[in-house]
């Protein structure tokens, strides 16, 4: 659905009398599946947006080929816009339209006849739970609705693929849970193939088939989140002890249980990353014991997502958003 090769973007910015090449994106390759649902991750600055730009034909490369669709996104720029649906992280709803008004004009826009834009647009107005919203302005909308009405504008001209720019933005947390579920169903009820940005790591876990990285305007991930989050090795376990003079016994202790790493110290909490943690962590509670360590908590975490991407890039996709 979506074969890149080699695509790169260069900017040219002026500094006084003095010219400065600016690569935002250096040499990509990726490819999507038709029916597949891909998470495009990236650090602010690192080309993510760049890289959906041109994928959406908003953006020239300045080399490099681009096959969206089954169309190139430079030769061929109207095709690709005919077969793809983009819904922007700003949103695209007037907030003075009526919203089944919106979708259907935006259906026209793409050469769907009025009654044909209608139906569709009903369609997705009761798959996507916005029933009696039809003459609504988007104003007067919560956000969880703004947002569905975005992705109903997307999808009306009935697209094989569909670019999310950061769906759930700003959404609270029931309206997030509710929109993955519709953000599924593109796939599952509509057989459509998803291009996905986002900020959140549990949402890329939850819904991505395969997730792309990229940082400093290249790919340095690519992989299911299982696979990737299996290359971080062991558990992190983290001790929480009572008193400043029980930190040294701690560390003790966890060094003993043979970390891949050495423990870490911050005020109270002692971690390490330990393989096998289920066989040593019997071991290590009783050296804790034997050496007088009041624990105040223990917490055993598996490797996330938010891991795989401080590994990769150094920082954490949490912080940087």
């Amino acid at each position: 659905m979506i074969e890149v090769q080699g695509l790169t973007k260069a900017f040219t910015s002026r500094g006084g009398k003095q010219k400065t090449e600016v690569v935002a994106v250096d040499g990509v390759d990726l490819t999507v599946d038709e029916g597949e649902i891909v998470g495009f991750l990236g650090p602010n600055g690192a080309g993510k947006t760049t890289t959906l730009r041109m994928l959406t034909t908003l953006l020239k490369p300045t080399s490099g080929t681009a096959v969206v669709a089954g169309h190139d996104v430079a030769k061929d720029p109207v095709a690709v816009r005919r077969a793809i649906g983009y819904v922007s992280q700003s949103g695209s709803t007037g907030p003075e339209a009526r919203a089944g008004e919106e979708v259907v004009d935006h259906g026209m826009l793409y050469g769907v006849s009025r009654d044909v834009a209608t139906t569709r647009a009903k369609e997705l107005f009761a798959q996507l739970e916005l029933d009696g919203l039809w003459e609504r302005k988007p104003r007067a909308m919560s956000g969880g609705q703004r947002r569905r009405l975005d992705i109903a504008m997307g999808l009306v001209h009935d697209p094989r693929l569909v670019f999310l720019d950061e769906p759930t933005t700003g959404l609270d947390p029931q309206a997030r849970a509710n929109l993955w579920e519709h953000i599924s169903a593109l796939r599952t009820d509509r057989g459509a193939t998803i291009f996905l940005t986002t900020h959140y790591l549990d949402e890329a876990d939850a819904l991505c088939d395969r997730i792309l990285v990229i940082d400093r305007g290249r790919i340095v991930a690519s992989d299911t989140p299982d696979a990737l989050k299996s290359q971080i090795s062991g558990d992190l376990v983290e001790l929480t002890v009572t008193a400043p003079d029980q930190v040294a016994a701690a560390m003790v202790a966890l060094t003993d249980a043979d970390p891949d790493d050495a423990p870490r110290v911050d005020d109270l909490h002692v971690s390490a990353r330990v393989r096998d943690v289920g066989a040593r962590l019997p071991r290590l509670v009783r050296a804790l014991d034997d050496a007088g360590v009041v624990l105040a908590a223990i917490e055993v975490r598996r490797p996330t997502l938010d891991d795989v991407f401080l590994t990769v890039t150094g920082r954490s996709l949490r912080e940087d958003a």
